[in-house]
């Protein structure tokens, strides 16, 4: 099994996200008897924002000209690969104001590529990154799983990767970590607390 492991907390070790993805991951390789796990850390090693030398690489009919467009292509290439490469994706997301981390945006502006990862037809777009599961650890400092108008963040995440192909999302909540540190680590735990029945789940449909 390869594992595509995608974290893009700010707060290191103290993430909360990064902490249940991380038990997701072990807990995943547990049953299947080791995995190969690719780690993209979006927060220590950030991907530069797209600009006009990837719209140039990725988009023009030339291609890449310049060294710092071959650059981008090649970046943009090699997460491409990865994607493709795996067989499960865990992606550990805080809510930043209402929405996902702009590195998290970032990764997915260098994935999305139409031709590679999504394709024209007649009956519209058709994403191309099929058989993969997902799994989404996302941290929230609030309650919104009552609170939809405001969760930017799942809808959005659920929304492109469905674009790409990827139909396959569980969500695991960690909410209320904003509450004092008795209240995060009870959102931590009740998190953790999913991660058996969604490991099952996921088995079930891998069957």
């Amino acid at each position: 099994m390869n594992i595509l492991h995608i974290t893009s907390s700010p707060r290191g070790e103290a993430s909360y996200s990064s902490r249940v993805a991380a038990e997701v991951i072990a807990e995943v390789t547990r049953r299947a008897g080791g995995a190969t796990v690719t780690t993209r850390d979006l927060a220590r090693a950030p991907l530069a924002h797209i600009d006009a030398d990837f719209v140039a690489a990725t988009k023009s009919p030339a291609g890449a000209q310049t060294a710092p467009q071959r650059a981008q292509l090649a970046q943009s290439d090699a997460l491409v690969d990865e994607l493709f490469a795996a067989d499960l994706i865990v992606i550990a997301a805080p809510m930043i104001n209402f929405a996902i981390p702009s590195n998290l945006k970032t990764w997915i502006d260098y994935v999305a590529r139409a031709g590679r990862t999504f394709a024209y037809s007649e009956k519209g777009p058709q994403g191309l990154v099929t058989d993969k599961q997902v799994i989404l650890v996302v941290a929230r400092g609030g309650i919104y799983s009552d609170k939809p108008a405001f969760d930017f963040q799942v809808p959005y995440l659920k929304s492109v990767l469905g674009f790409l192909g990827m139909t396959d999302v569980e969500v695991i909540d960690v909410e209320g970590t904003a509450f004092g540190p008795e209240a995060a680590e009870k959102a931590v735990a009740a998190a953790l607390a999913k991660v058996p029945a969604q490991c099952d789940r996921r088995a079930a449909a891998a069957a």
